[in-house]
């Protein structure tokens, strides 16, 4: 299976709301940093998930990569972060 170029990215503003909206206080803020951080935490939990689905994929003798795949690695994955 061919490697892709195309580099992952999170827009800020999303990971910024997707971190509020678990605040229980509306007045709680989220710091730039934090966005920052998350952001590249989003970023290594999709590139190691894509990197394990395609070789669970791989090990099934499997052409193409399909969610079954990644439903197979997702418990492990989950559990590594």
């Amino acid at each position: 299976m061919a490697e892709s170029s195309a580099e992952i990215t999170f827009k800020k503003e999303t990971v910024s709301k997707l971190l509020s909206s678990f605040f229980k206080e509306e007045k709680t803020k989220v710091g730039a940093d934090a966005v920052i951080l998350m952001a590249e935490m989003l970023h290594v939990f999709v590139q190691e998930a894509a990197q394990r689905t395609i070789k669970q994929a791989e090990a099934e003798d499997c052409d193409r990569v399909d969610i079954e795949h990644f439903e197979k690695i997702l418990p492990q994955l989950l559990l590594d972060f």
